[in-house]
Formats: C-alpha cells, sequence, structure tokens
C-alpha cells in the first residue's frame, strides 16, 4: 500500500499531461455538461480539475526559508445533497515563534455562465485549538447544476513535511495534479499512501529555482498526477481516513548545508532516546520521584502486592489531576506544577501517573504513541511530529500494564479507544526503546437478562437486568454521569423508549469501574391491547435491535476496525397466562464469520407455557481485514433479516 522513495532516485514515467495551472473563471460548456456516470453515477459532486503547486522560498522580509504553497479546484454540484462541497475550511497551524498564513483567496459561484463571485466579507477564521486556526468561507448562489472554484495561497515555515497532497477525498475526481520544486540541496523521503496508483509522473531540472547567500541553487521539479480518482467513502470502525487515502507525504531527511556539511534529519531510535530521556518535558519528569516521594507512604497504605500499589497510585493520580483536554506527548510546564494545579494535558498526567509509580518501587515506563484520529505512526525512522500522545507502562512480575490516568471511568490496564492503534514506542531511560502492541486488555462485554410475564390485558411486566464490562460499561458509566444524577438518566431514558415503560430501577457499581455495572430496571410494556386473545404476533427483538447494516459498501479498501472483541448476550423467558400454540417462530441460527472471527446463535421456542429467546453475538477480532468486509456485510444481511420475523401465537383449545 505504501512506497517510500527518496526525492534524488525518483523514476521518471511517461507523462502525457503535464501538470499545470488553470484559468480562474474560464468554465466550458465541457465542464455543465459532465456526465458523472464516467466516475461515479451516484456522486453528488465531482471535481473536474484540481491542481497545486509547492516550493521553498526566501522570504525576502525576514530572511527565512519558507515553504510557499498554491491550490487552485473546480466543482461540479449535481443536487442539493452536494451544497456541501461549497462549505469550505483550510486548516493553517502555528506555534510560538511562526505561523501558516493565507492570502490572496478568491472563490466564485458559475450558473450558465454567469459569474457570482464571493464576497470577501463571507471569509472568518476559527480558532480551533492553541495551535490550529481555521480559514471557513461558504461559495454564494448555489443552484443544481453550479460550478464552484476557488483558489487560494498558502506560506509555511514548516519545511519538514514539505506539503502533504493529498488525490483522493469525499467526492470523485476527474483529474489532480501536484506540481512541486524542491531544492537540490534538500533530500526528502516521499510516501505515497493508498490504494490508488499514480497515472503519470515525471521529474525533471528546474535551474537556479532558489538563491541563498548569493548561490544559485536548481531545483528537482517533479509532477504528480491521478486520473479517474473514485471517493474515499468512510464508514463506522475505521481509524483515521488518512492511513487509507491517496496522497503524497514528504519527510525531510537532509540538508546539504553551502560550506559543505550536512545537517541529518532522518534520526535513528538510539538519537531519539537520547533526547528524549534528557527533555526537561518529557525524560526529567519520568525522574521526578521526588514530587512523590512523601506522598507515596499514604497512598500505598495497606497494599499487600505491587499490583494494589499500583492500582493505588493509578486511583490517586485520577483523582488528583484533572485532564485539560489537550493532547501531546510533552509535558506543558512539569508534574510538580500539573500536581498543584490538579490540572494538566495528557502527558502532564502520565508523566505525574510514571514518576508515581516510580517513586513506589514499581517498574515504568513511557508509551509515545499516535491516536486514532491521527493516523498510524512511520515505522522506517522515526519522526515525532507522528506522535501525539503518552501514557504510562508498568511492569509487575511477568506481565505490563499500559494505563491512561486521564479517563476516571476507566478501570486498571484499559486505555482508552482512542490510545487502540497499532503499535506504540517504549521509552525506557536506561534501555534502548522499542515497539508495543496497543490492542485493548478486556473484550466489550454485554448481558441483558428479562425475565417476566404476560397479563390477561395484553401487557408484559418483568425484570431487566443488565451488565457491562470493558468498553461497554465505560460508555454507559459515562452516559449516565452526563445527568445530575442516575435518577434523572433513568428518566431520560424512559422518555427515549416509547415501548417500554420503566417502573423502578437500580444502578450499582457506577463508581466502582474495577467492577461489573450493574442495571436491574422493572419494566413493563404492551403487546397488544387486551382485545385479540386468541391469536397475536410478538417480536422478541426489542433489546439492542440491529436494524440497519453498518456495513454497506461494495468494496471496503481499509481494515473494519472495532477497536475491541466483543461479545452481547440476551436472554428473555416470558410466562404467558395461558396456553399457546406457536405457529410461527423466528428462524434459530448459528452462523460464523470465517476463521473463527465471531458468530451469531439465536434459539427460540415455547415450553410449556414459556416463551423464550436466547442471543449470542460476538466478534473475536478487534480488526478485521478488507477481504474479510464482505462476510461482515452478510453476516449482517441474515442477522437483520432474521430480525423481521416474529413469533405468532395461538390460544390452545
Amino acid at each position: 500500500m505504501n512506497k517510500i522513495f527518496p526525492i534524488l532516485f525518483l523514476l521518471s514515467l511517461s507523462l502525457t499531461t503535464y501538470a499545470q495551472n488553470f484559468n480562474f473563471g474560464a468554465i466550458t460548456y465541457d465542464d455543465y455538461e459532465f456526465d458523472r456516470k464516467k466516475l461515479d453515477s451516484n456522486a453528488n459532486a465531482i471535481v473536474l480539475k484540481e491542481f497545486g503547486t509547492a516550493s521553498i522560498q526566501l522570504d525576502d522580509n525576514t530572511g527565512r526559508l519558507e515553504l510557499n504553497f498554491e491550490y487552485h479546484v473546480k466543482i461540479k454540484i449535481y443536487n442539493k445533497e452536494g451544497f456541501k462541497e461549497a462549505n469550505i475550511v483550510i486548516p493553517t497551524y502555528k506555534d510560538e515563534s511562526s505561523e501558516e498564513t493565507i492570502s490572496d483567496l478568491k472563490a466564485s459561484t458559475f450558473n450558465n455562465f454567469v459569474e457570482t463571485v464571493m464576497d470577501k466579507k463571507a471569509i472568518f477564521t476559527e480558532n480551533r485549538s492553541k495551535y490550529t486556526r481555521l480559514t471557513k468561507f461558504t461559495l454564494p448562489n448555489l443552484k443544481e447544476g453550479s460550478i464552484i472554484e476557488y483558489s487560494y495561497k498558502l506560506k509555511s515555515p514548516n519545511l519538514f513535511n514539505f506539503r502533504t497532497w493529498e488525490f483522493q477525498g469525499d467526492i470523485p475526481k476527474v483529474i489532480s495534479e501536484y506540481l512541486v520544486y524542491i531544492p537540490g540541496i534538500y533530500n526528502y523521503n516521499v510516501s505515497l499512501r493508498g490504494f490508488q496508483k499514480l497515472t503519470d509522473q515525471k521529474s525533471e531540472l528546474s535551474k537556479e529555482c532558489l538563491r541563498l547567500s548569493g548561490v544559485a541553487i536548481d531545483c528537482s521539479k517533479i509532477t504528480y498526477v491521478m486520473k479517474n480518482i473514485p471517493a474515499f467513502i468512510e464508514e463506522d470502525n475505521m481509524t483515521a481516513p488518512s492511513n487509507f487515502k491517496s496522497a503524497i507525504y514528504f519527510e525531510l531527511s537532509d540538508v546539504q548545508n553551502l560550506n559543505g556539511s550536512k545537517t541529518s534529519y532522518t534520526k535513528t531510535w538510539k538519537d531519539i532516546d537520547y533526547e528524549l530521556s534528557s527533555y526537561k518535558t518529557l525524560g526529567d519528569q519520568m525522574k521526578r520521584k521526588d514530587v512523590f516521594k512523601d506522598l507515596i507512604p499514604e497512598i500505598t497504605k495497606g497494599t499487600a502486592t505491587d499490583l494494589d500499589k499500583a492500582k493505588a497510585v493509578y486511583n490517586y493520580i485520577k483523582k488528583q489531576i484533572k485532564w485539560n483536554n489537550y493532547y501531546g506527548k510533552y509535558s506543558e510546564d512539569n508534574i510538580k506544577k500539573a500536581l498543584e494545579n490538579r490540572s494538566g494535558n495528557i502527558a502532564d498526567v502520565n508523566l505525574s501517573l510514571i514518576a508515581a509509580l516510580s517513586a513506589a518501587g514499581l517498574d515504568a515506563e513511557a508509551v509515545i504513541l499516535s491516536t486514532r484520529d491521527n493516523g498510524t505512526v512511520n515505522k522506517l525512522y522515526p519522526v515525532m511530529s507522528d506522535f501525539n500522545y503518552l501514557v504510562a507502562k508498568v511492569n509487575i512480575a511477568d506481565k505490563s500494564y499500559l494505563l491512561d490516568a486521564t479517563e476516571p471511568l476507566l478501570p486498571f490496564g484499559l486505555l482508552p479507544l482512542r490510545c487502540i492503534n497499532d503499535q506504540g514506542r517504549v521509552i525506557n531511560l536506561k534501555k534502548p526503546s522499542y515497539w508495543i502492541d496497543l490492542t485493548a486488555s478486556q473484550k466489550a462485554t454485554t448481558s441483558y437478562i428479562l425475565i417476566g410475564k404476560m397479563t390477561t390485558d395484553g401487557k408484559i411486566i418483568g425484570t431487566l437486568t443488565t451488565h457491562t464490562m470493558g468498553y461497554a460499561a465505560y460508555n454507559k458509566r459515562k452516559d449516565i454521569l452526563r445527568y445530575s444524577s442516575p435518577d434523572e438518566y433513568v428518566e431520560k431514558l424512559d422518555e427515549r423508549l416509547t415501548r417500554i415503560k420503566i417502573l423502578e430501577h437500580q444502578i450499582s457499581n457506577l463508581d466502582s469501574v474495577e467492577n461489573s455495572l450493574i442495571e436491574k430496571y422493572e419494566v413493563e410494556f404492551t403487546i397488544n391491547d387486551g382485545t385479540i386473545k386468541d391469536q397475536f404476533y410478538f417480536s422478541p427483538f426489542f433489546i439492542s435491535t440491529i436494524s440497519k447494516n453498518p456495513f454497506n459498501l461494495n468494496e471496503r479498501t481499509y481494515p473494519v476496525d472495532l477497536g475491541a472483541a466483543s461479545d452481547e448476550r440476551i436472554i428473555i423467558n416470558v410466562l404467558l397466562p395461558e396456553k399457546y400454540q406457536l405457529l410461527e417462530k423466528p428462524k434459530d441460527m448459528a452462523i460464523a464469520l470465517p476463521n473463527a472471527g465471531g458468530r451469531y446463535l439465536l434459539q427460540t421456542g415455547l415450553d410449556e407455557n414459556t416463551i423464550s429467546m436466547s442471543q449470542i453475538l460476538q466478534f473475536n477480532n478487534a480488526i478485521y481485514q478488507p477481504e474479510e468486509y464482505l462476510f461482515l456485510k452478510e453476516f449482517y444481511s441474515k442477522i437483520i433479516q432474521n430480525q423481521k420475523t416474529e413469533f405468532l401465537l395461538k390460544q390452545a383449545n
């Protein structure tokens, strides 16, 4: 899927269409008449042409090198669903000393060759975070059949990653072209990710494209072209789309300095280990056992084993330092201040945890990782910008536990789902770093048991007991604690349940996250109005009903990533008031996914005067590969089809 190659050794393929910008506003009859069936007959909009160029230039005002990027696109809108393509968001990034800037932004909508120019007042900016700013605008006068066009220039101080180019987007593209000028003194590693292949590629020499200190420098002029690009359709159960979209990525390897020396940016993990262990905001904070030395005796009082100690320290940090909702692999200041302020970013919280575990005499390490929405990390060589998060690892006897103290509702040893993303790098202050798999330590397990009886007036009254563990319990606890009390949660739940009325409730272990969350509800719901007593239908699929297939693509080129294996069980036993005959019932099923990937079991029946259902739905893998996608799709289709059937009961003579 990935191709990695140094910039100086790019192969030159035959280029039938040279990348070049196109004139703004030059709309043609062919643009208006473009038949979407050529690419995707269901497309709501299509990119007719997209062009970008990037080069490194010297800023005369600051005397610093910067990246100049230009973008230009023309899009055909086919229907109202395609109007959302006219809502444009351009992210720019900044730090304490520099920031990216946008200029020369223009945008127009064309209807039957009549141009409506976007008013500059329609452009506004939003500070998404401390480091990210969004430039937003919406193109005017949209109609079905409109063509929209916009372009802008961007200046960036970030030369390390040059400028990523995404060939694939959320709508199909007729052609996408990217032209880059890279000075000969810069050597980049370039990766083509995704499943779509380049249509054309060309590398040639551009003389004297840059002048530094009076020295003329030649550039590699590289053209990338991709045609007839399908839309990238996002479905549920996936990590960052950037892992799978077809795109060109650049990472700076080294720079040949004018004095003949070379500065290398592609470092070894040995280099990174040394740097991280000495960073004030990472390695130094891991060593701060002094912050917790006097607190540890009280924290670990009464603990009998190292595991008990680790749990006590983990629970202490969860209570003492609240996460401020900022990610980070480095401490914002230091862990002593985080403890005093009782607040900090991800790294502050978990570096505090590492230092406290070490102060308790336990073997603790740091793990840097990339979250699910941030993409996977480069394994060929260290790229620190790939990592955006840090968790703790504690080793007890022959077992290791990954810990994140930013989530009070997670049990010991279970990472937030956002961290379950391929592999992380373990940072040890005394040993070389190494990779570790980031997998869920627990299944998401749920069981429902309904024991009830049907009254003569067509109602079922009974007790519904639910047990949840793992991520299922975490999500449920989070739902409940959004409300001011469990009573309010149940009140709102009762309002949402149209068929079921909650009479009484009891929720246990809400704060005991190491234990199963137990919900017990006395419920009542109506099967029929009581007027038709001799014969009636009854569907047993009213708990955790599967009504929609989450997998609807004809083909999926990226894995289905559930994050964790899961197990859901439902048992229903309802005592009938009289003798009934079972005329129809849902078909008993036993279906399985290939390679023991999962199973669905269903048994229903009538024994004496008790109607029963037992259902098991298991997914034994956290990740299913693209070739298993159609099996998952068919698996769900069979379940959904069978859940449309009901019991038909007739009163016995």
